[in-house]
């Protein structure tokens, strides 16, 4: 076994490829990865376990996906998808039938929320909590390692227990987070899948050799019994699973159980969970075990079938108080899934005896379209349990000032970190900031060997807007599945971000700061706004400067900053040797840029060559020297109590103060409210030059943010016109007594450069105009 930097798409697809022959697929955010991987996998001629190249078939939608999935089933193939939210519900009424028909299968979910009042694509279990009707059985993973372990473990337990499997994770949180995983040798695979079992599975596919029929119609005096006839594989299952667990421990040394306990010895109150979420609440549950607290944590690995005797056996009998926390919300139900079944083992156990009383049991919701989960809001369910009457059922997380279920949280409560070094990279989507932080990850994690972790925060307007980098490295097993709060890195790549974001609050004291500035070394302290400045000289905080930009054009890299920031990161930090860093740089840039050329590589180099001896250390006055104020986020209409209230604070980044009796119930919203948003973010700006135009208006049709516009007026309009404004005589006999002019919206730019390359008109004299 090896190790490798990769997130739970990449994991599951590699085993998910290697233990089938039939991979249907159709894309849907955060799954679709899972499907590129496999379809290149098969592109490239990589084989499966038994020797064959797996078929991917990219279908037209998930339905079809699902068709084609019970299909090759039928057929006697190994077959397997992988999905998300609506998409998984589309794969429903085939779902049924695949279960019902005792049919070997594991789908592999991104879980995602599922469109309701507006659209999300971020993670929650609401999608996979919708088809446990369905007759899958259903096991979660926490992390990316897991991810890959249950894709083996539950391919090899399906083929023994005829019972297709749900595969699920938290979408993005495990999706998309790297991690060192412990990759699985094909020995193994070969040593789990039981070739005896997987004969016995092609045994019973349709074959006109032996025929039999299938998918008949049955009247009120069988159907029942039919449905009944299957408990024992149900009843069965869960013994399997923890068979096969016991198995990939042997061969691999990792041990995983149906449920898992950790925290006190005789804990008074715990708190049961699944997903990601988990390992916030084991890191949460040792730092209150210090504080003195008597708590604990059961992780809960298979779903459904739910095992009534393992969970009361993992479960320390000192429990007197249980809170059961749920990342779904089921409108009307007098609890959500994981509640109910726990409550119901509980109450079971009384009933027969084998508990003497029943303890307490509160429900709550928490984490839904990958709200943030931290330790503060762990801790805010344990004080909470503390109560003679607690709450229930509750919410955390959130502020619900409406119907009153929300827990209050104290957010100064973080965990200590003394040995994991935690970053934070603010850039702007496209300008290459994930990519390098991607790269930088596999740098420190596979050669160094240290524990990482790097999850990555997109705007939902993606390109041109923020993204943010939570790296994490350290000697240790990293398990904060949530947010940096606390940096003791901090990289700005942008300028405009430190005056419309408090980016510095979340600076360790004594942090390094890096800052990409076109400004000089002397003037860029003052051109911080004056909140930047207080931070920095009452945390302590070390600030270095560096203009990538300048380095990027003079190398030929234009806007692509990443390889400049990326290694003034390397030098900045003793992660690893800055020696050392940039031989691994220079590898990795010939990684990824090496088919695209050698003068792509050469560009690149330049880029890191030149960085270091460009780097500066600002020196700290003791005073504030700045009256520059941060930007509003929006330029507010006074009388707009929404735009003021709500919108602002969605622009600034502020959701999470939002409370419940300011949003829309049912998801409608006023219009042009983007009028009100002027990001700024762009270095540099198109400028009309009207003696070249020939008033082709193709730069406007391309603008892809319409931030320029062309007008044709009347002259009689210019009356009270500004000197500067600048205009022509419009072209064409209809327009004989108009003129003409670009407007351009600088403030909304992105800087893109469409406009640019579309412009036909070329200055005769200057080519290099347009």
């Amino acid at each position: 076994m090896s190790r490798k930097i990769m997130d739970a798409n990449e994991a599951v697809a590699k085993i998910a490829h290697k233990t089938n022959e039939v991979i249907a697929i159709y894309p849907i955010t955060p799954a679709s990865s899972m499907g590129e991987y496999a379809d290149i996998y098969s592109s490239q001629g990589e084989k499966n376990i038994f020797g064959t190249v797996p078929k991917v078939i990219e279908m037209q939608s998930e339905a079809g996906v699902a068709g084609a999935i019970h299909g090759a089933l039928q057929s006697g193939s190994l077959t397997t998808t992988f999905t998300a939210s609506q998409g998984l519900l589309l794969m429903l009424p085939d779902m049924y039938k695949i279960a019902g028909e005792l049919t070997s299968t594991v789908f592999h979910i991104a879980a995602r929320s599922i469109a309701s009042q507006a659209l999300s694509i971020f993670g929650d279990h609401t999608d996979v909590m919708q088809v446990r009707q369905s007759g899958f059985a259903m096991l979660c993973s926490s992390d990316a390692q897991e991810a890959q372990d249950f894709a083996l473990i539950a391919q090899a337990v399906t083929l023994k227990s005829r019972v297709p499997i749900l595969h699920f994770f938290d979408g993005f949180r495990t999706s998309s987070e790297l991690m060192g995983v412990e990759t699985i040798d094909d020995s193994v695979i070969r040593k789990m899948i039981d070739i005896k079992l997987l004969n016995e599975h092609k045994a019973r596919a349709l074959n006109p050799e032996k025929p039999v029929i299938r998918g008949t119609s049955q009247n009120p005096d069988f159907y029942f019994q039919g449905r009944e006839s299957v408990n024992r594989y149900y009843d069965e299952f869960p013994d399997l699973l923890q068979e096969s667990m016991d198995d990939f421990a042997k061969l691999s040394g990792r041990e995983y159980h149906l449920f898992e306990y950790d925290g006190s010895k005789n804990p008074d109150r715990v708190i049961v969970i699944m997903g990601s979420a988990a390992k916030t609440v084991k890191e949460s549950v040792k730092e209150l075990i210090k504080m003195g607290e008597s708590v604990g944590v059961v992780t809960v690995r298979l779903f459904q079938p739910f095992d009534r005797e393992v969970f009361l056996e993992t479960v320390p009998k000192s429990v007197q108080k249980i809170a059961v926390l749920d990342r779904t919300k089921e409108t009307g139900s007098l609890g959500e899934p994981l509640y109910l079944d726990v409550l119901e083992v509980f109450s079971q156990s009384v009933m027969h005896k084998k508990r003497k009383s029943l303890p307490i049991i509160i429900g709550g919701r928490y984490g839904l379209s990958s709200k943030e989960f931290t330790p503060a809001m762990v801790k805010a369910v344990f004080d909470e349990l503390k109560n003679d009457e607690p709450k229930n059922p509750f919410t955390v997380g959130i502020i619900d000032d409406v119907t009153q279920l929300s827990l209050p949280f104290d957010k100064n409560f973080i965990p200590k970190h003394n040995k994991t070094t935690q970053a934070l990279f603010y850039g702007l989507g496209s300008d290459g900031t994930v990519g390098a932080n991607k790269n930088s990850i596999k740098i420190i994690g596979e050669d160094e060997e240290l524990f990482v972790q790097g999850y990555f925060v997109y705007d939902s307007k993606k390109s041109g807007s923020m993204t943010i980098s939570h790296l994490r490295f350290g000697k240790e097993p990293i398990e904060s599945t949530y947010l940096i709060e606390k940096a003791d890195f901090i990289g700005i790549h942008q300028f405009v971000f430190l005056k419309r974001y408090d980016i510095l609050k979340h600076a360790q004291k004594g942090a390094k700061i890096l800052i990409n500035t076109p400004y000089g070394i002397d003037e860029t302290w003052d051109k911080f706004p004056r909140v930047a400045q207080e931070q920095i000289i009452n945390k302590g905080l070390k600030l270095y400067a560096i203009d990538a930009y300048k380095i990027a054009e003079s190398c030929g890299l234009h806007r692509h900053i990443n390889t400049v920031m990326q290694t003034a990161f390397f030098a900045l930090t003793d992660i690893i040797d800055t020696k050392k860093a940039i031989q691994k740089i220079k590898e990795s840039i010939q990684k990824s840029y090496g088919l695209k050329g050698e003068i792509a590589t050469r560009l690149n180099y330049c880029a890191v060559d030149h960085t270091i001896s460009n780097l500066q250390e600002i020196k700290i006055p003791q005073n504030v020297t700045s009256d520059i104020e941060m930007t509003k986020a929006l330029k507010l209409v006074e009388e707009n109590k929404f735009l003021q209230n709500v919108t602002a604070k969605l622009v600034a980044r502020e959701g999470d103060e939002i409370p419940v009796s300011l949003v829309p119930e049912d998801g409608t919203w006023p219009l042009g409210t983007t009028q009100y948003e002027k990001r700024n973010i762009s270095l540099q700006a198109p400028f009309w030059n009207r003696d070249i135009c020939i008033q082709c208006s193709r730069c406007t049709e391309v603008c892809p943010h319409s931030v320029i516009r062309s007008k044709v007026f009347d002259k009689n309009l210019l009356g009270d016109v500004p000197k500067e404004f600048q205009y022509i005589k419009a072209k064409g006999k209809k327009f004989a007594d108009y003129d003409f002019t670009i407007q351009v919206s600088v403030e909304d730019c992105t800087g893109c450069m469409l406009c640019v390359e579309e412009c036909p008109a070329i200055d005769k004299e200057d080519r290099g105009k347009k």
